[in-house]
């Protein structure tokens, strides 16, 4: 296909080069302007895959879960610091 664009643009090889470019930056601009513009709506790039609606907490009780579960609690002893 390219040879194809190659020998159908006119001139010596440096005017051919140049046109060459042109037709590349003007596809380029084309798809850059106003194809992927029109389809972005229907990529799932943007699509998270994480929920954070509920991210960070804050709300309810200190340590309990989503699940209705109680918190988990050490049995071990706290540490105490003594001054002497």
């Amino acid at each position: 296909m390219y040879g194809l664009i190659w020998r159908i643009l006119p001139g010596p090889w440096i005017s051919k080069f140049i046109m060459a470019l042109g037709l590349l930056a003007g596809t380029a601009a084309l798809l850059w302007f106003f194809a992927f513009p029109a389809i972005s709506p229907y990529m799932p790039f943007n699509d998270g895959a994480i929920d954070v609606g509920g991210a960070g907490g804050g709300a309810g009780a200190e340590g309990a879960t989503d699940s209705g579960e109680a918190p988990v609690t050490s049995d071990a002893p706290e540490e105490t610091e003594t001054t002497e």
